[in-house]
């Protein structure tokens, strides 16, 4: 299926330089981005204050060796060091590097060995804890070495990594300090080299299943498909955008970041997730737009303080359940959640974010985004026709390059597709449904059962705020259905009464044959990308309860 839309006309040459040029021409005295730190203080910086200190600090890049292609990590979390590091490394066609911040020491030093990185950047602490401790555990070489801006780190452990810079006032002796500082014109002619088919960034998957992926996206792919995304959801200079999503995940980097920032959205975020404060947050800060997953918007219903906090500012967004009702879509389970993935930039299908689908099309995740086409195989590789569940391939123009360390024949088959993983199926006009991911499929006594399905009848009763279905692995039928519902605020639902409403939709073999009914989400396993941990699910299920059990 080819996509159903198209990139508009941007009104600067698609790379970071070019873009950012254009925005603080218009937004200079806007505020960009407005963090939380999770204790009621703020952090605050300008679209102005934004390029002076970017362009700083890449001035300070390029003294220090930092050329185009040259791989920056950057560990910081949301707020004005990170849109800094990120905007600095960008616009002189380095390629960042974005690190989670909740890795550990052997995760940290396996990504920077992974990823080539070359010059590392990060804050002092992260939520009251010494980044760079930990750096030095990850590196336990950097221990015993030392560092300046003319004599660069010596590592065997890691061979490409020169400079650690802290964006902030704590020093090492292994960190450098970035002195030395070129001057505009050097800025200025290595802004006019960067070119859209340049590399712009190395994006990690979560990992969850294996070990992350380092997915390489370009200065085009990416201002392109931000810009579409931000346009399509009707964000102008004057909305004030709450993004929760942490930005070294690609839907915080790319929907969060990068696409709001191109339109003089200001940003509203967080270092972390406290429904309290977030509450008090967004209506201080006037909040028009609320964005991020599907529990987010019950999890700030469900706090003490909602009843009283005033979001009359909030105009639209994706968390419902914070307009007042009268101000709700009529039916929010026919609003789309577009289908998306680090390997493709964020979201490949698409429909339109305020628009209800027909009635007939419930469940689509919409059609083709733009620049992409999709193809949907079989187990020996054929393509499948219209209502038939395989395989979801996808190839198009905000596709990564392809992934560190692994060749194209790896990553790509012959004609360009790429094997997502992810099951599911198109219907005659062009409408993709998702049917879970091909390892997630639940075969029990012999049928498959698309946990996506069942989860959706489940999410439409009131009293579930939550549910996810996994297969629990079982001796005789291979796995049992299990249903993991947590329930609205104030709800009482039994299993039994579960099971009798999924019957009346479901066909038998697909109802969940056991359930844990849980008041709170806290006995659930996330990512740090705040998904759920279906594997970790899985295990805790498998060793025994987690709340309510019916069978």
């Amino acid at each position: 299926m080819r996509a159903a839309f198209s990139y508009p006309t941007l009104p600067y040459a698609p790379t970071v330089p070019e873009m950012w040029r254009a925005v603080v021409a218009d937004h200079a005295e806007r505020e960009l981005l407005v963090a939380t730190l999770g204790d009621g203080d703020t952090q605050r910086i300008t679209y102005g204050e934004a390029d002076r200190r970017s362009a700083g600090l890449a001035r300070r890049l390029l003294a220090a060796g930092v050329v185009k292609g040259t791989r920056v990590g950057l560990l910081a979390p949301n707020g004005p060091d990170f849109a800094v590091g990120v905007l600095a490394a960008t616009r002189i066609g380095a390629v960042i590097v974005p690190i989670n911040t909740l890795f550990q020491p052997r995760e940290l030093g396996w990504l920077l060995r992974h990823g080539d990185v070359h010059t590392l950047l990060t804050v002092p602490t992260i939520l009251g804890k010494d980044c760079l401790d930990r750096i030095e555990a990850a590196v336990p070489g950097l221990g015993t070495s030392s560092a300046s801006d003319s004599t660069p780190l010596r590592v065997p452990e890691l061979p490409f990594l020169r400079h650690v810079a802290v964006l902030g006032d704590a020093t090492r002796d292994w960190t450098s300090s970035f002195d030395a500082v070129l001057d505009d014109e050097m800025l200025a002619a290595a802004e006019a080299t960067v070119d859209e088919s340049d590399d712009v960034a190395v994006i990690y998957t979560s990992g969850s299943m294996a070990e992350p992926k380092g997915v390489i996206h370009t200065h085009g792919a990416l201002i392109r498909h931000a810009h579409f995304i931000a346009t399509e959801h009707g964000w102008t200079s004057a909305d004030r955008v709450y993004v929760p999503m942490a930005f070294f995940w690609v839907g915080g980097l790319v929907f969060g970041f990068f696409g709001p920032l191109q339109l003089g959205v200001t940003i509203l975020t967080e270092h972390r997730f406290d429904a309290g404060d977030v509450l008090a947050f967004l209506s201080r800060e006037h909040v028009t737009y609320a964005t991020g997953w599907a529990h987010v918007g019950p999890a700030l219903a469900s706090h003490p303080d909602f009843p009283e906090t005033d979001l009359s500012s909030l105009r639209e967004g994706y968390q419902q359940v914070l307009l007042p009702p009268e101000r709700r879509t009529p039916d929010p389970t026919l609003r789309v959640a577009q289908l998306g993935m680090t390997e493709t930039c964020s979201s490949h299908t698409w429909w339109p974010p305020h628009e209800e689908l027909p009635e007939e099309k419930r469940g689509s995740l919409g059609l083709s985004g733009p620049g992409f086409e999709h193809k949907i195989i079989g187990e020996s590789g054929e393509t499948l026709p219209a209502g038939t569940v395989g395989e979801i391939c996808v190839r198009g123009d905000a596709l990564m390059r392809g992934m560190v360390g692994r060749s194209r024949a790896e990553v790509f088959d012959d004609d360009g597709w790429y094997h997502t993983g992810d099951a599911g199926r198109f219907d005659d006009d062009g409408h993709l449904y998702f049917a879970g991911r091909t390892d997630d499929m639940i075969k029990t006594s012999g049928a498959n059962v698309s946990p996506v399905e069942v989860e959706r009848v489940l999410l439409g009763m009131p009293e579930v705020r939550e549910v996810y279905v996994v297969g629990v692995p079982h001796p005789e039928r291979g796995a049992i259905v299990t249903g993991v519902v947590v329930t609205a605020r104030g709800a009482m639902v039994s299993a039994p009464e579960l099971t009798a409403r999924c019957r009346a939709q479901l066909a038998a073999y697909k109802v969940p044959k056991r359930w844990e009914i849980l008041p709170t989400a806290d006995p659930l396993p996330y990512t740090t990308t705040n998904k759920i941990d279906r594997r970790v699910l899985v295990e805790r299920l498998g060793e025994g309860s987690l709340g309510t059990v019916g069978t």
